[in-house]
């Protein structure tokens, strides 16, 4: 007999019992005999009364000999003393009737504790999301489920990202024949990790995969599998991995990994936080434990790879890592080619253009600006999106929207006039310099008084010595500018001597691009992301001698920009001063003005030694 056979058996047991003691309670009820009141009164007064139980309500009593009925034993209702008393006087049969309070009884026990299970019921669905089916669902998996026709996201739709397209090709040929695709005996990868920073279209690559193989598309963030209550994350890991199964060859995909696979340990001694342990322990042991060639393939996203713990990254679970970083010129022309898809266009309009003066875009970046550029053809009313919409929405991403409500006194406008044509002259001047392509003294965006648009004209990875010495010649060309014509200085550099800075000291302690310091770095690249276990500031790892050299060499490097850019204002001084008089008319220099700028600048050799 097997463990089910024997529960069924004590069942039947449990049951049979329960009917005998039922039956007993029944009969002994029954086989007392319920008799009127007054009957009661004439028992006592002929003393057949052997003795009586009294209750409040009921008087149980035993006769001295069985009556002729044939009972012993008999239950009435009790009756005031008094009111028997004048219902004897007229020979009237009476008994005592108790009024049922049984449904009264009842229901003051059970509507306060239904409103307090409705209310909680109600608190704990508000709390977990509306789930449907109540607390029996808390476990379950909240992933999104599409099916092959519901994704509607093919390859055709991702643009920019070519090498990420071709890793993930492999995917979709494994899970559309995934018994020819072992036939060498190699085997598909249980994980693949999409890395790369916000925006560059991780969650759309994947969607994209799962629409070219058309196979059902399990889409979950990483932070729906954490909850308040333990365990609970790792009953959805499960569930989920359960549900793949039954639809396989299936795709799952966690975005955001990083709020699931935080690497355990990196909360410090006794900070640990077990529920969130659990669930990663979780999806470690399903890695490990779904066989390959069932069809099922993981795939996941995140921005900060350096977070996330080992074991989730190690061979044989995340078995390849996909890069999908920020697209070049020709990947962000390809993006705009897909997105501009949707907009009515002018005949101005230049894909080349847009793709060159948006360096560092993402894709979510170039879809917006393709946005901000139809909003602003649709304010001004026009049948079409021109090439000044495209111009106009760049500048209002870049430098942030336009407060012609900000009213600068005549002094002020005149000291951000000649800022501003400072850093484009300097830049107009150096060699290697981005390309000046706006110059305005329109406020925008929080702090801004004015701003002087550079963009590069194609993507660069590299920069030399020079070149960075000429970008800080740039940043400082604003505070050489106040100083030249004002004999004065300002706060409206404060940014640029930052950033200035910034570049000084990196030369200094990271490039080795000091004379004086050698060919030595003192200090690590950090990184932009939070690293577990690892303080934010670095400790330093030189001497307080070459402190005092690194300051002294950061200091000497932006004097000599600021000299230099000193230097070019002063031999173009009279160009300075006619075009700061245009700026303040106009507000706004365009490519024309710049181009006539330019040409205008003359330099003598000597300027750059």
């Amino acid at each position: 007999m097997d463990n089910k056979e024997q529960i069924n058996f004590w069942y039947v047991i449990a049951a049979v019992l329960g009917v005998l003691f039922l039956q007993s309670l029944y009969t002994q009820y029954t086989r007392i005999e319920p008799i009127p009141y007054s009957r009661f009164q004439h028992f006592l007064e002929q003393g057949q009364v052997a003795e009586i139980s009294i209750t409040d309500q009921h008087i149980y009593g035993t006769l001295k000999t069985q009556h002729a009925d044939g009972f012993s034993e008999f239950v009435t209702t009790r009756v005031e003393p008094e009111f028997a008393e004048e219902l004897e006087k007229y020979n009237v049969e009476y008994t005592g009737v108790v009024k049922s309070t049984w449904i009264r009884d009842l229901l003051s026990w059970l509507l306060p504790m239904a409103i307090f299970i409705g209310i909680w019921l109600f608190i704990i669905r508000r709390m977990s999301g509306g789930m449907s089916e109540g607390m029996m669902s808390i476990g379950k998996s909240r992933a999104k489920v599409f099916v092959e026709k519901e994704t509607k996201v093919s390859f055709a739709d991702v643009a920019g990202v070519d090498e990420a397209k071709e890793e993930l090709i492999e995917v979709v040929n494994f899970l559309k024949a995934p018994a020819d695709y072992g036939r060498l005996g190699g085997r598909a990868p249980k994980g693949i990790l999409l890395v790369g920073p916000p925006g560059t279209g991780k969650t759309l690559l994947a969607r994209a995969v799962a629409g070219e193989a058309r196979v059902p598309f399990f889409s979950i963030s990483g932070s729906e599998f954490v909850e308040m209550f333990v365990g609970v994350g790792a009953a959805r890991v499960r569930d989920l991995f359960e549900q793949a199964r039954q639809m396989a060859p299936a795709i799952i995909f966690i975005d955001e990994l990083d709020a699931l696979g935080r690497a355990r340990g990196a909360y410090g001694l006794g900070g640990g936080h077990d529920e969130k342990e659990q669930t990663l322990n979780q999806l470690l042991a399903e890695l490990d434990g779904f066989d390959p060639t069932s069809g099922i393939v993981l795939l996941a996203a995140t921005n900060r790879p350096e977070i996330l713990d080992p074991a989730l990254l190690r061979a044989g679970r995340f078995d390849r890592q996909v890069l999908v970083d920020r697209p070049d010129k020709l990947g962000r022309k390809q993006i705009l080619t897909v997105h501009m898809k949707k907009v009515k266009l002018n005949t101005d309009v230049q894909i080349e253009q847009i793709a060159a003066l948006t360096p560092g875009f993402t894709g979510a970046d170039l879809a917006n600006l393709i946005n901000e550029a139809a909003l602003l053809a649709t304010r001004r009313n026009a049948t079409s999106v021109a090439m000044d919409d495209f111009n106009n929405a760049i500048e209002r991403i870049v430098a942030g929207l336009e407060k012609r409500n900000r009213l600068l006194n005549p002094d002020e406008r005149r000291v951000v006039a000649y800022h501003e044509l400072g850093h484009a002259m300097v830049a107009l001047a150096l060699p290697g310099t981005d390309e000046v392509h706006k110059v305005s003294i329109i406020p925008r965006g929080i702090g801004a008084l004015g701003y002087t648009i550079q963009r590069p004209t194609e993507d660069r990875f590299l920069m030399t010595r020079i070149e960075l010495q000429n970008k800080m010649s740039v940043l400082m060309g604003g505070r050489a500018a106040e100083q030249i014509v004002f004999k004065e200085i300002s706060t409206g550099a404060a940014d640029d001597l930052a950033r200035a800075t910034d570049i000084a000291r990196a030369m200094v302690l990271r490039y080795g691009m000091s004379d004086v310091l050698g060919h030595v770095a003192y200090e690590r690249e950090q990184s932009v992301f939070l690293q577990p276990n690892v303080p934010m500031t670095q400790t330093r790892n030189y001497s307080e001698e070459t402190a005092n050299k690194v300051d002294d060499a950061v200091q000497t490097l932006v004097d000599k920009a600021l000299e230099r850019s000193i230097k070019i204002l002063e031999a173009n001084r009279a160009t300075l001063d006619e075009t700061a008089e245009e700026l303040l008319k106009t507000e706004t220099l365009n490519q024309p003005e710049i181009g006539k700028l330019k040409n205008a600048i003359t330099l003598e050799k000597t300027i750059f030694h």
